[in-house]
Formats: C-alpha cells, structure tokens, sequence
C-alpha cells in the first residue's frame, strides 16, 4: 500500500520504524500509556477487549495523545518496518528502521487491539509475527519523510 500511494502521489510513504512509533505513541510521555499509569482512562482513549464490541472501530472516536495521534493504544496492532530482535541490543540509534541481523523470519507488531487486554497495551507492548500473518486485528499507520527546504 506504501508503495501505491508512493506512486500515485509523488510523495515517499513509509511504515514507521519501530522507535518512531513508539515515540509518537508516548508523545513525551514516560508512563504506561500516553496519558498515565492508571487503566482507568483506558477506555476514554482506546478501543479493547472491555470497549470495542469485539471489531475494530472507526479510528478518531477516542481522546488523542498529546501531540494529537488517534488510537495509540488499542483498536488495531500496527505493523512497523522493523524485523523482529528479542531485545534492543545493537539496535540503530537514530530512529532508523532495524532490518538486518533479524532472530526470526518475523516483523514487528506495535500497539495492541481491539481484543487486547490493558496489560498489552502499554506504549512498550511490542509483538512479533509472520510476515504473511494476517488477522482482522492488524493495521498499519503510514509516514511521510519531510524534505527540508533549503
């Protein structure tokens, strides 16, 4: 889909690495999830096991984060460019999308969704999967590289 809409727009799409999901995730934050420790305002910002119907929902019907991203926690898993390292060890130290030295023929998972349970989806909740591993409870969240101007 990246590379359709790559195409069709003249624009570089992407996934996110897996650092800068978690980063626009947390929004500055330190704490479980964006907007504290406690699971108590989970239902106000997320969609999961307790709240969504058993379906994914119409993405921006939760409170945003801080920096105004939607769905943050909860309502889809969301793929990242990165293949799967059991730890953060070696991993790149400018953001940039791990792809070599993977320790298992699986991408990343970032988030959790809408049959998630709170644990899961804290801003550090992270999930490895096949790369052909499709399940209605798997997304993906799109980024553009800006080019500065000179």
């Amino acid at each position: 889909y990246a590379a359709w809409l790559s195409k069709v727009t003249g624009k570089g799409y992407r996934l996110l690495s897996e650092a800068e999901w978690e980063n626009a995730a947390r929004a500055k934050s330190t704490t479980r999830y964006h907007f504290g420790d406690s699971e108590g305002g989970l239902g106000h910002h997320a969609w999961y096991i307790a709240n969504s119907g058993g379906k994914t929902q119409v993405v921006g019907q939760k409170a945003a984060n801080a920096w105004g991203l939607h769905d943050a926690h909860g309502n889809v898993q969301e793929w990242v460019e990165d293949c799967w390292h059991g730890t953060y060890s070696g991993a790149p130290t400018d953001g940039s999308a791990w792809t070599t030295g993977c320790t298992e023929n699986s991408r990343v998972l970032r988030g959790s969704s809408w049959n998630g349970y709170p644990l899961f989806l804290r801003s550090a909740s992270r999930f490895m999967i096949q790369p052909d591993g499709r399940y209605n409870s798997i997304g993906f969240r799109l980024a553009r590289t800006l080019h500065p101007t000179p």
